[in-house]
């Protein structure tokens, strides 16, 4: 309606101003006087006028509507035009655009309100920063973790804590790290999580920041206890037979409580106490041997990380693979995607890592009829390393799984029960962690994630 309006005023405009050029033209060059020239060159000008006017008048409201609308200015009002009901119409739809646009600003101040309020009430620390350092964002439980009033920039940290500093400025998206941090009131391991989003055309990374010592402190609890257990287990499976065996040994020497004298030692006498002290020297020995894996467990030295060829590794693997039990009947392949990658870690420690997950893998399959090992290396999303150990063996039950990283836990009969603790330890040494799914019948995978 306004614009079919708009067209009519302005096309009487354009009329009245064409034929007041006509009547000009046709008294100057007709016969008529060229004083009568005035009256068409007047009308000519004040058409021209009006129009510029009328346009003008429009344009000012619209103007001031854009400039309230980029503003947030709710207290828009236009006054009324008696004589011009177009410019009261479009000012009427004006307002009321206006008015939706203010319901959505309100709406909006609501969810960040409502969004905000969430944030400062989460029981995780988060903060966001651009890829210049400046912090933008950030939660009051975040402030408290590091002892700050305000966060401005990520080099705030490096004065707290320089470790914690690398571990914000180098943390790569959907990666998560753990650090500690030293505060008065003791030593806090923070659990770190990144990711990225864009705001604004601006790419910022999103920070967590969680304090899970206490998760921590329970798990290194349960952890203990269950070490304990198997520890004591062994223990007494070790030093009971030891104890028995001296005390029927001692009894062959005894007559009541008198010492026998060598006349009344026969040669019976003799053997056994031989074969018990053979006996009690295997338990010895089973004992050293226990106590030895404790060490060897507990005295992992750092890894010293160079780069090395995976198909390297691959190759020893397949070498040493042959003298596993059961290599002659499963077969072990290989695939490395993309081919000719790097490996930055300790060779030594990460090959003692795969032959004990593919011996696992070996034993495991003694019964599986056209068992299959497979070694996959891969780059994730993230560019990170996994390697896989992969088998279609019997699985491993939910009844055992989660105490398979226990230390000494074993269900093979002759297994000393450290293999993937410390495997999983010397994990933990790169920066990296051990991860094994199973289903039960169908298949087990253990994964190196780097």
């Amino acid at each position: 309606m306004i614009s079919k309006n708009l067209y009519v005023q302005i096309l009487l405009r354009i009329l009245l101003m064409a034929a007041a050029g006509l009547g000009l033209g046709w008294i100057i060059f007709g016969p008529a006087a060229s004083i009568l020239a005035i009256i068409p060159l007047t009308v000519l000008i004040v058409a021209s006028l009006n129009t510029v006017f009328y346009l003008n008048r429009v344009n000012r409201r619209l103007f001031y509507f854009f400039d309230a609308i980029k503003n947030e200015d709710s207290t828009l009002s236009f006054p009324d035009d008696s004589n011009n009901k177009i410019v009261n119409d479009l000012s009427r739809t004006m307002l009321e655009v206006n008015r939706q646009i203010q319901n959505i600003y309100a709406v909006n101040q609501k969810q960040e309100q409502y969004f905000q309020a969430l944030i400062e009430h989460s029981a995780t620390g988060m903060f966001t920063f651009n890829m210049k350092g400046f912090i933008l964002h950030s939660n009051r439980l975040a402030k408290q973790l590091f002892g700050l009033p305000y966060l401005t920039h990520i080099t705030q940290l490096e004065a707290i804590d320089s470790k914690l500093y690398r571990t914000v400025s180098e943390i790569r998206p959907g990666e998560q790290r753990l650090t500690a941090l030293g505060k008065d009131t003791g030593i806090v391991q923070l659990l770190i999580k990144a990711n990225t989003f864009i705001n604004g055309g601006e790419e910022l990374m999103l920070i967590s920041v969680q304090d899970i010592k206490n998760q921590l402190d329970e798990k290194e609890v349960e952890s203990w206890r269950k070490l304990i257990r198997v520890m004591m287990h062994e223990i007494l499976n070790a030093v009971t037979p030891i104890n028995s065996l001296s005390e029927s040994l001692a009894g062959y020497f005894y007559t009541g409580k008198e010492v026998k004298t060598p006349g009344q030692i026969d040669e019976k006498t003799i053997e056994t106490t031989l074969n018990g002290l053979e006996l009690i020297r295997d338990q010895g020995k089973n004992l050293l041997h226990f106590v030895e894996s404790y060490r060897k467990l507990s005295r992992l030295p750092e890894p010293e990380k160079k780069a090395f060829p995976i198909r390297q590794l691959m190759d020893n693997i397949s070498i040493l693979a042959r003298s596993f039990p059961n290599a002659e009947r499963i077969e072990l392949t290989f695939e490395i995607e993309p081919p000719g990658q790097d490996l930055l870690a300790d060779q030594k420690q990460i090959s003692q890592v795969m032959v004990n997950l593919v011996k696992n893998a070996f034993q495991a399959n003694a019964n599986t009829p056209r068992a299959r090992v497979i070694i996959t290396a891969v780059r994730d999303k993230n560019a990170r390393i996994e390697i896989s150990v992969s088998d279609n063996g019997p699985g491993i039950s939910e009844a055992i799984m989660d105490k398979i990283f226990i230390p000494f836990f074993t269900t093979k009969e002759n297994g000393s029960g450290i293999g993937l603790s410390l495997s999983r330890q010397i994990m933990q040494m790169h920066g990296g962690s051990l991860k094994i799914v199973s289903i039960p019948g169908k298949r087990t995978t253990a994964t190196l994630y780097f």
